[in-house]
């Protein structure tokens, strides 16, 4: 097992630096990275998720690439509207609000500097984190879908999925449930509450590419592949998913190595032309045990954080019985 430590290009979900633990089983690499708050019960998905790269691998693809957004964090317009013209001919923009300390007319700007990057055919969705109340909703809804030339959808504009439904039947623009799904005990209160148009599934948080697989065919619903801010050892298996799926009718938010400085594979899953091809990159070793390197990258975490990583994989997989490769905790 590895420990990765990789600067981002731009704080995203607060972060500046993101983390994980690369393992390797007789299918391939695996990739453990819940958010550091996460609990262990929350967590064991992702250590699941995990033990299905490393272990048993991923279903047969019924294509070859796969469409995908680009995700624009919650940063100033000219910063949005750069990228969106670096991002590899992506031509749809998924576009961070309701960020702490901003305010509807940074998210006018945003959203309007998107839609000059990308041009009137593309598309622009929204991501709220489920930070808004009902009538907060209804009302930035209207205003941010005139902001951007159209939306395609709102992604989690509240918590519970009540307020969705709420929303949803009050709204013309399609609403998509993330954290409602991902997070929640019941995922399926949101097909019977009628609380979204479209689902979106992280491989990761779910517990792996066939449980996605099983949920999205018994939710009936249109589906969104989405990383969890994953390398592309991880964001491989959201294309696994992806390319499994019998239907992929909206592109896929999967293109977020484009904010890491440096990946820790030497060919990163970046989108060419607005699609990634259906592949499983392997990790660049050296540069994950902190010896030097001839391209001087080091990605390798600290002690510290190696000894707090290998605990926490190792406590998860003894309370949940998940078979992991063995590893010493230094």
């Amino acid at each position: 097992m590895f420990v990765y430590s990789a600067d981002l290009t731009l704080k995203f979900r607060g972060l500046t630096v993101r983390e994980g633990v690369l393992m390797q089983g007789p299918a391939g690499w695996g990739e453990f990275s819940p958010f550091v708050e996460y609990d262990d019960r929350e967590s064991s998905s992702w250590l699941r998720a995990a033990h299905e790269a490393a272990y048993l691998g991923f279903p047969d693809p019924v294509r070859s690439s796969i469409p995908v957004n680009v995700t624009v964090p919650a940063v100033g317009a000219e910063t949005a509207h750069g990228v969106v013209t670096r991002s590899g001919g992506c031509m749809t923009a998924k576009v961070k609000v309701a960020e702490p300390g901003q305010n509807l007319a940074d998210e006018i700007a945003r959203l309007e500097a998107v839609r000059d990057a990308i041009g009137p055919m593309g598309k622009i969705r929204i991501d709220v984190n489920g930070k808004w109340d009902v009538d907060t909703a209804l009302a930035n809804i209207p205003v941010l879908d005139r902001a951007a030339g159209g939306l395609e959808y709102v992604e989690q504009p509240c918590a519970t999925v009540p307020e969705l439904a709420l929303v949803r039947r009050r709204t013309s623009v399609l609403i998509a449930a993330d954290e409602s799904i991902r997070r929640a005990e019941d995922p399926y209160a949101v097909v019977a509450a009628d609380a979204a148009d479209v689902m979106v599934l992280k491989v990761q948080p779910i517990g792996g590419v066939r449980t996605c697989l099983e949920l999205a065919q018994e939710l009936g619903k249109p589906v969104v592949v989405s990383s969890a801010l994953e390398s592309s050892v991880g964001l491989a298996a959201g294309i696994a998913l992806a390319a499994a799926l019998p239907e992929l009718p909206f592109a896929c938010g999967l293109a977020t190595s484009q904010l890491f400085k440096r990946d820790v594979v030497s060919d990163p899953l970046l989108p060419v032309n607005g699609e990634i091809p259906v592949r499983r990159p392997v990790p660049v070793l050296q540069e994950l045990t902190g010896e030097p390197t001839t391209s001087g990258a080091n990605l390798a975490a600290s002690p510290e954080r190696v000894s707090w990583w290998l605990r926490r994989v190792q406590r998860i997989s003894s309370q949940f019985d998940i078979e992991v490769p063995p590893t010493q905790v230094p």
